[in-house]
């Protein structure tokens, strides 16, 4: 489609298109035929309707020659009568940019440099009353309501985590939740508020500061958008339409205005892309200052897009496609010397691909640095990463070396996330294999996970003064005996609660006395018969004596009766995985000498392995709790169905999470319209249909300005069909920026179209009130569905939408609105 559409050339309306040199293929057989079409009526007010803000309008008799399929205003080019040589490869005849004068004399002269300023300093103006407007949307009520709303729960506890230095886990990278606990920090809040639960009041807690911080963060995404659609479409109504439609849309108001990690990663999502797009617009001045400072921003942002959540591999994604195809094009220009290609190759390598990941593995430097106490987050971590923690058992701590029976223990299994061998005094519930104790793994420090190394044939306590210590060995027969219960680790034919073909697991005896099947074989991962078993060191195994089947973690949440923690199960299956792997983590043994563990600390790049591996686990492990408020990819685009924030009942001040309806079926309809006239330009081109001047230009903006950001939206939305994760209604706010972006390029295009038309058969004024009047009363629908719509972001206290007195009467378009 790139080649297709680079072959489109941009002329004035009125003007015979330029003749090309004679080629082989459909693309240029309307060059051939030397067609001339009647001279349309100039629309009135063409720097407007242009937007070309600071750059004057392109004198009469002259012809632009677009390079690489790009809008570029004519001042860009060289000076009048210079002509440059046309670019040979792959992807066609790609002139340079040049102006072509029949005679430099005869053409007029160039605006004057004061009337330049003056478009310049307008088009300043335009962008400082945009950005005014995105912030005193954001910002106004901020501190409404002075109370936890939604997941500020969960990231104001993570604020507060970084400034107490308490290191916990989540399943998202940690850029993020620092720069919320900075803002904190520096807004005056000491880390001290507990974030329990929604609507716990804030008192005298600062929480302003970090509201606020994702609240300036988030005002900065229509500025963004709008230059972007700007430097795309080469458009000011374009943009100024992208602007409205983002700056009143209520959703995207009310994700900018909580403590949330989304305005911080639309923040960087958004600049990835109109810093992407801003050293696309340098191409023709390659390694130029302005090349290089957008060229390393958008690695910047890259990495800050990834460094909040793995959302923005999307981001990267899109930037990768155009880097390849900006490259295989390079490569297809014969005037480009080897050397030069190798400098472009290089550039983009380094910012590109070595930046981002310096700057993301920085984050993680930082983020271990900073968190250096134990905290809630140590049990889904390995022995040796906890060893590093202040606080935890396992720092400076100094423990027997080798396993001896009469030992208290705890045993860790080695798959990421599953946690402690654990039991506790409630039973399997009627129906779920034998109806005894339970045994699970439990992600926590608690007492329930310490276990007593017993010899299978007797009962006497090896931790008495008359016995000799006896270590235990490679391929010994054990007992272990639940200290807390006294009753010993079993298993039996019965099917596993939840993984089928597995055997259940259970406590059983009393006292520690059982029968044949609490009897278990431990043996050393890749040891021999008669090795000793080392703390935290060895890995092991537990084999069940009796079936046959090894004991293993399947991962899997148990139901509200097993406390939702993982499942243990019994596996015939001998395969050795990391589910079926242990090792002893806690060690209690007053007959044995201790050793210091300072030798187990794990180095920085293991550490920043195990955690990604920790967090890819628990993102994927992710399931819906009682009440949740999931959803499904495809009700998004609809707006089928939003997300209480806060508040339930009319005393209550609700806010409620919902995409401005008009603005997204306006969106909705905009990518379904696209889609239809993308593909008969597509097919037009390719089939050498001869458009007009006027038609090339508009339909080169539309398929590659268009494309770009449909590529955006696409990107960020279909790959959450793939993902078995759960899915919330916020997941789709980065697709809603590209969305917004392609509806205002369409509807200006559109708009465009039947001006141009409407100027060659009627008046000149007509022509132009069409386009000026369109793109007013879009944004004048779209402000005023914002005037309905805004108490859902700004907050309602009062009657339900039912009542007829409520602010909301009659605005509950969906049966699914649940506000």
């Amino acid at each position: 489609m790139l080649c297709a559409t680079s072959r489109l050339l941009a002329a004035p309306a009125g003007t015979t298109p330029p003749a090309q040199p004679r080629a082989r293929g459909p693309a240029l057989r309307c060059r051939r035929r030397e067609l001339h079409f009647p001279s349309y009526p100039a629309l009135p007010s063409c720097d407007f309707l242009a937007g070309r803000l600071g750059r004057p309008s392109l004198p009469p008799g002259r012809r632009v020659i677009l390079r690489r399929a790009r809008m570029t205003p004519a001042m860009d080019g060289g000076p009048p009568g210079s002509e440059l040589r046309a670019r040979r490869g792959r992807c066609g005849t790609q002139p340079a940019r040049a102006v072509v004068a029949k005679d430099a004399a005869q053409s007029p002269k160039r605006p004057a440099q004061g009337s330049r300023r003056l478009e310049a300093a307008g088009g300043w103006a335009v962008l400082a009353l945009v950005t005014l407007l995105s912030f005193a949307t954001r910002f106004h009520r901020l501190d409404e309501p002075p109370h936890i709303c939604w997941d500020e729960t969960h990231f104001g506890k993570m604020g507060s985590y970084y400034i107490n230095g308490t290191f916990f886990f989540d399943v998202h990278p940690p850029l993020g939740k620092m720069l919320i606990g900075l803002a904190g920090y520096l807004s005056g809040y000491d880390g001290t508020f507990l974030f329990q639960k929604p609507g716990d009041k804030y008192e005298h807690h600062s929480y302003m500061g970090m509201r606020g911080f994702c609240a300036f963060l988030g005002s900065w995404l229509v500025p963004f958008a709008y230059l972007t659609v700007l430097e795309l479409s080469k458009s000011l109504p374009a943009a100024l339409l992208t602007a409205a439609l983002l700056t009143f849309d209520t959703g995207c108001l009310t994700l900018s205005q909580y403590i949330l990690l989304d305005p911080i990663l639309l923040f960087f999502i958004m600049a990835a892309v109109l810093s992407m797009v801003k050293y696309h617009a340098c191409a023709d001045r390659p390694f130029s200052t302005r090349w290089w400072c957008w060229l390393t921003l958008t690695g910047i942002s890259l990495a800050g897009a990834l460094g909040v959540k793995f959302v923005g591999l999307f981001v990267i994604l899109q930037v990768g496609l155009n880097t390849i195809s900006d490259l295989w094009c390079l490569f297809g220009d014969l005037n480009l010397s080897l050397v030069t290609l190798a400098k472009h190759l290089i550039a983009r390598i380094v910012c590109l691909i070595a930046l981002p990941l310096a700057l993301y593995t920085a984050t993680f430097a930082v983020h271990f640095m900073v968190l250096t106490q134990s905290g809630p987050g140590d049990g889904f971590f390995s022995s040796a990463f906890q060893a590093r923690l202040s606080g935890n058992n396992l720092h400076n701590a100094s423990v027997p070396e080798h396993l001896a029976y009469g030992s208290v223990i705890t045993v860790k299994n080695l798959r990421m996330a599953s946690g402690y061998l654990h039991s506790h005094r409630h039973l399997y519930p009627e129906g779920i294999g034998a109806r005894q104790q339970q045994v699970t793994t439990y992600l926590h420090k608690d007492y329930n996970n310490l276990w007593i190394v017993k010899k299978h044939n007797t009962n006497s306590d090896p931790l008495d003064p008359s016995f000799p210590v006896e270590f235990v060995r490679h391929g010994d027969l054990i007992r272990l005996e639940h200290k807390e219960t006294a009753r010993n680790l079993h298993s039996h034919y019965h099917e596993a609660p939840l993984t089928r073909k597995h055997y259940q697991v259970t406590g059983y005896g009393i006292n520690g006395t059982g029968d044949s099947n609490d009897f278990w074989r431990i043996e050393v991962v890749n040891r021999k018969f008669g090795n000793r078993i080392k703390v935290l060191r060895s890995q092991i195994r537990l084999i069940h004596l009796v079936t046959g089947c090894v004991l293993g973690s399947s991962g899997k949440v148990l139901p509200k009766w097993g406390w939702e923690q993982l499942e243990v199960t019994c596996t015939p299956y001998l395969k050795e995985t990391l589910n079926s792997v242990w090792n002893v983590e806690d060690h209690f043994n007053p007959k044995l000498p201790n050793i210091s563990l300072d030798v187990l600390k794990p180095s920085f790049p293991e550490i920043l392995l195990e955690s990604h591996m920790v967090m890819l686990r628990g993102n994927n492990g992710l399931k819906p709790k009682d009440n949740d408020f999931t959803s499904k990819p495809w009700h998004w685009p609809i707006n089928y169905q939003g997300l209480r924030f806060s508040g339930i009942n009319d005393t209550d001040f609700r806010v409620y999470l919902l995409g401005n309806p008009v603005v997204w079926w306006l969106n909705l309809v905009s990518i379904a319209i696209y889609l239809l006239l993308g593909s008969i330009l597509v097919l037009a081109v390719q089939r050498g249909v001869c458009l007009p001047a006027e038609v090339q230009g508009l339909s080169q903006v539309l398929l590659q300005g268009g494309g770009q950001v449909l590529l955006g939206w696409a990107l960020h939305y279909f790959p959450f069909f793939l993902m078995g994760r759960i899915l919330y209604f916020h997941h789709y706010f980065p697709a809603v920026l590209f969305s917004s972006m392609l509806t205002g390029i369409l509807w200006d295009t559109l708009l465009r179209l039947c001006a141009w038309r409407l100027a060659s058969c009627c008046s000149s004024s007509l022509a132009r009130s069409i386009h000026i009047g369109g793109i007013l009363s879009l944004l004048l629908g779209t402000a005023y569905s914002f005037y309905l719509f805004h108490p859902l972001a700004y907050g309602m206290v009062g009657p339900l939408a039912q009542n007829p007195l409520s602010p909301m009467a009659g605005l509950r378009w969906l049966e699914s609105w649940d506000f």
